[in-house]
């Protein structure tokens, strides 16, 4: 589901419960406004259950929407505000939403690029092959020519390297970003990608401990939602050292690896009140990976041309080697 329409969502569940109306009216009224969809389609199996007089906590776990979404709706009920939740969630998934609009123009720039580059490769190398072919090997393919053109054989991989090297990158680029789990573990790893995972981890973080949840059961929902991630060994330790009875956060975090000192600095300055602290955790992260993602794109266009042009000339070399050792050979025929 397209995380901005979510957002809305849940912007406009939050007024309608507001205004007074119950909870599976205003499920209907919203589900009967949206196109359809995934989400259509769970919102309104949601209703139904509600109508038919099911407990929230027991009808989400049958819906396909987000773990972290469920988990945030039932505290939500718990504390009797799930006005102030909704409103939370839908300002949480426009955040997410801004950030990875952004990241996914950077993935999807240097893909379209590296394509168009293979395919120019490609026709560039079978020109210059034929090129070479009817100059080098049939015009001056004399057994006193071959020698100074040098080995054909030779020059036609070099010719070819730079193709394979742009077609071997593509794939593996376009395998990285088609594979659900393989972005999952490079948005911890790549620059710009790291800084707004940990936004949304923090903001994750934040949302919870202001719902009520207590640290253990946050990070073990947090957990669930990283499986599979570098963050996710942390989790795991973090909630061992918390069981252990070290409550302190710069404790639970103690030679990390995968967060930054000042992810832990800034939750750590707001004292006991670490729902505020990861807050603006989430905010200080949130406006790096803006500022990352502003850099990249500034980056890009100059880097790529530079870099086709590296790649332009490198498959055009061999064949310029060549071609001038061949005119050397006719000059010393003559």
């Amino acid at each position: 589901m397209k995380l901005d329409e979510f957002a809305f969502v849940n912007q406009q569940l939050a007024g309608m419960l507001k205004s007074g109306l119950p909870l599976e009216g205003a499920l209907r009224q919203l589900a009967t406004s949206l196109e359809r969809g995934d989400l259509k389609t769970e919102l309104t199996a949601l209703e139904a259950d509600l109508a038919k007089g099911t407990p929230l906590r027991d009808a989400l776990p049958a819906r396909q929407l987000p773990e972290f979404y469920k988990r945030m709706l039932v505290l939500g009920a718990q504390a009797n505000d799930l006005p102030g939740v909704l409103l939370l969630l839908a300002d949480y998934y426009s955040r997410i939403d801004s950030l990875w609009v952004r990241f996914k123009g950077l993935m999807v720039y240097p893909i379209l690029v590296l394509m168009v580059a293979s395919g120019l490769s490609v026709v560039l190398g079978l020109m210059l092959d034929t090129l070479a072919q009817s100059v080098l090997r049939d015009d001056w393919g004399s057994t006193t020519m071959q020698p100074l053109a040098g080995d054909p054989d030779q020059w036609m991989l070099l010719r070819w390297l730079p193709t394979a090297v742009l077609c071997i990158l593509t794939i593996v680029l376009l395998l990285a970003v088609s594979l659900p789990s393989v972005r999952r573990s490079l948005r911890w790893r790549l620059p710009g990608f790291k800084e707004a995972a940990l936004a949304q981890f923090a903001a994750g973080l934040s949302m919870l401990l202001r719902g009520g949840c207590p640290l253990g059961e946050t990070l073990g929902l947090l957990w669930q939602l990283e499986h599979g991630t570098p963050v996710a060994d942390e989790l795991v330790l973090w909630q061992e050292r918390l069981a252990a009875g070290e409550g302190d956060l710069r404790e639970l975090s103690l030679e990390s690896r995968v967060f930054p000192p000042v992810f832990l600095a800034l939750a750590s300055d707001s004292g006991p009140d670490l729902a505020k602290g990861f807050r603006r955790v989430a905010d200080t992260f949130q406006a790096r990976a803006q500022a990352r993602a502003e850099t990249l794109l500034t980056t890009a266009l100059p880097v790529a041309m530079v870099v086709l042009g590296l790649i332009v000339l490198l498959q055009l070399l061999p064949f310029g080697m060549s071609y001038l050792r061949a005119l050397d050979g006719l000059s010393l025929g003559y």
